[in-house]
Formats: C-alpha cells, sequence, structure tokens
C-alpha cells in the first residue's frame, strides 16, 4: 500500500513508517468492532463504552499536541499544533456529545468513568514522550492517531454503514477536512527528519510503531469492554 501523499515511486520517511505497520493496519480493519460498523451489528454498548473511552483519551492527546506546539522550531508548526489541540477538544468533543446526548449521558457523568487500563496506558506513554522527548519523537509517537483514523474513515466510508450513528463516526474521520490536517502532520514530519541521521530516526520509528500498536488494542479494549480486574 502506498501513502495517499506520495507518488508511488517516493519513498519519504513517512512511507517507509506506514509500511512497519502494514501488518498492524490490516489486524485494526480486520477487527470485529470495525467490521461491526460497516455491517451495523456493533452493540450500541461497546461502541458507547467506545465514544466514552474516547472522549477521555483526547484530553491527553490535546495536552501532547500543545507540547508539540511550544516545542516546534518553526512558528507555523507551532501555530499548527495549538490549532490541532484546540481541535481535539472543541470539535471532537462536539461529535463525542452528539452521541451523548443522544444516549443521554451528562458531561458528568462522563467524566465519573473510570479510564480504562489500555487507555491510561497509551495516554500515559504518549504524555511522557511528549514532555520527556524531542520533538521529532513526539510526531513519530501523535501520528499513529492521525493517520491510522484517516486510513480507517476512508476505507470504512467506501463501505458504508447502515447506522446512522455509526455512519456519523465514519464520515468525521473520512473528510477531507480531517484529511488536510493528517496531511499537514505528514509534511511536517518529513522535513523534521529529513537532515537527520538513522541514530536519531530509530526512535521516532519506535515511538510510530508502539502507539500504532496502542491504536488496535483502544479498539480491542472496546470491544471487550475492558475493566480494572480489581
Amino acid at each position: 500500500m502506498t501513502t495517499p501523499h506520495a507518488p508511488a515511486q517516493t519513498r519519504t520517511f513517512t512511507t517507509e513508517l506506514w509500511e512497519s505497520i502494514l501488518p498492524i493496519y490490516q489486524a485494526i480493519l480486520q477487527h470485529p468492532f470495525l467490521a461491526g460498523l460497516t455491517d451495523g451489528t456493533l452493540p450500541m454498548d461497546v461502541f458507547r463504552y467506545y465514544v466514552v473511552q474516547d472522549a477521555l483519551y483526547l484530553r491527553d492527546f490535546a495536552r501532547s499536541l500543545a507540547v508539540a506546539s511550544a516545542k516546534s522550531p518553526q512558528d507555523p508548526w507551532c501555530e499548527m499544533f495549538a490549532d490541532h489541540a484546540k481541535t481535539a477538544l472543541v470539535v471532537e468533543r462536539a461529535l463525542h456529545e452528539g452521541f451523548f446526548r443522544d444516549w443521554g449521558l451528562t458531561p458528568a457523568e462522563v467524566e465519573r468513568t473510570p479510564i480504562a487500563p489500555t487507555n491510561l496506558a497509551y495516554t500515559s506513554y504518549l504524555v511522557r514522550v511528549a514532555y520527556a522527548a524531542p520533538f521529532e519523537e513526539l510526531l513519530g509517537a501523535l501520528l499513529p492517531c492521525y493517520w491510522i483514523y484517516w486510513e480507517v474513515g476512508k476505507t470504512l466510508e467506501a463501505k458504508g454503514s447502515p447506522h446512522p450513528l455509526f455512519q456519523r463516526w465514519i464520515d468525521t474521520y473520512a473528510s477531507e477536512e480531517f484529511g488536510t490536517v493528517v496531511r499537514q502532520v505528514l509534511e511536517v514530519t518529513d522535513r523534521v527528519v529529513a537532515d537527520l541521521p538513522e541514530s536519531r530516526r530509530a526512535p521516532i520509528r519506535q515511538h510510530f510503531l508502539t502507539t500504532s500498536r496502542y491504536e488496535w488494542m483502544f479498539w480491542d479494549a472496546a470491544w471487550r469492554q475492558e475493566r480494572w480486574p480489581l
């Protein structure tokens, strides 16, 4: 599979990153959670669990984007990530709150929901990288949440869903507006690593691989409605 933002003959760093996670991405597409979105059979309690946990996830994802803004070596990138942090909290929150209204869930009830083990592990990893690692490594950790969702959105959009709530979710991540945001981050990543030696690229690859795994684990945790055992 070639990346959507580059010709097939061009091997950018992000092209290599995507190729490194193709088995993970295929496992994501084959997961019963996503299959249930497109055929409309996903149990609503599973989808509700996922949306609530995603809302809790976005708090720390937005904070990590804010740190990326602060660490950005160029002013336009600083502005871009600051805007993305706001979008994560405002635009995606609006999507979630639309679902919550449909389910009669109040913001207070969502806030009282315990963050699930996988969610806590993922967000803790993101925040640690955000504060402890250089800018280019943080990009590697953040990128899967952008990119995998866009690719999933486009793939599911081609199939569609008979359930209006599921289709609303699909439309959000398949949109050209979201695609523009993803392309911006891909471009920044390729520019940042252009002059880096392999010794500094290797941690970026590792962060990208790790959070891609967490993306699969997040959907799987929702499918299982993961709870703390004690």
